[in-house]
């Protein structure tokens, strides 16, 4: 194998981090995550997407209510990134032009596409700063009220959220799937025989049971199977009907 660069390095290391010390992160930190996110890859130089930085109690309190996450809005930073269609809109009015295609559900894609990606250039950001994060799914629990919490304009949406800071934690590497599960060559596989997940199993259930032997060991192949992914309403299941009443993926 080459020879690790610092890059690298960081990458391979990647942990996720849940438990931040009360050491602020500086403003100068934050300004490199912020620059970091700038530089992001962009979708036809569009540049759809924002972040808010929470500050305000009593939207992080909400934020942490939807996410049902003790952790969120406490120590460090929390970002919320955003796909942001609305910037390009005001920019198209005031030159005389309408909303154009900023309302289908491609442009969407291209908005949440560049979003995604500042999240990722952001926390590689800050973890070769010697910070932690944890990015936030779980912001989009409740989207409905997540929109409204945030007071957001027509032609935003939260994608993910952030919680950026110095870790108080060293967690474990979490193994994730061998390259073959993965990475395919030309044609994707016909299927997937559990039987061969076997190993890969007994090293997911190693790393639970050191992680915390008090609670319950869980397994590769046992986490798909179980309810997280049956059939069932959540309020997740809103998200569609909330992009509509933001204005966008209507065509």
């Amino acid at each position: 194998m080459e020879k690790l660069n610092e890059t690298l390095t960081t990458q391979l290391n990647h942990r996720t981090i849940r438990k931040f010390s009360p050491k602020p992160v500086t403003q100068n930190e934050l300004a490199l995550l912020f620059e970091a996110a700038r530089h992001t890859s962009t979708s036809e130089f569009l540049q759809q997407f924002s972040i808010l930085r929470i500050t305000d109690p009593a939207k992080k309190e909400a934020i942490r209510e939807i996410s049902h996450q003790d952790y969120v809005g406490g120590n460090g930073e929390l970002l919320i990134f955003l796909a942001d269609l609305n910037r390009n809109y005001q920019i198209r009015k005031q030159l005389g032009k309408d909303v154009g295609r900023l309302q289908t559900t491609d442009l969407f894609f291209q908005a949440q596409n560049d979003t995604v990606l500042a999240v990722q250039n952001t926390l590689l950001a800050a973890e070769s700063l010697g910070l932690g994060g944890v990015i936030l799914g779980s912001i989009n629990d409740d989207p409905k009220r997540l929109v409204e919490v945030l007071e957001l304009p027509k032609l935003t949406y939260p994608i993910l959220g952030l919680q950026i800071g110095h870790p108080a934690q060293e967690p474990q590497l979490k193994p994730r799937l061998p390259l073959e599960f993965t990475v395919f060559e030309n044609d994707y596989p016909t299927e997937f025989p559990v039987e061969k997940l076997a190993d890969y199993d007994k090293i997911v259930h190693t790393y639970y049971d050191l992680r915390d032997a008090n609670r319950r060991v869980d397994e590769f192949t046992t986490q798909i199977a179980s309810a997280k992914l049956d059939k069932r309403v959540t309020k997740r299941d809103d998200i569609v009907a909330a992009l509509h009443h933001q204005g966008l993926c209507l065509e």
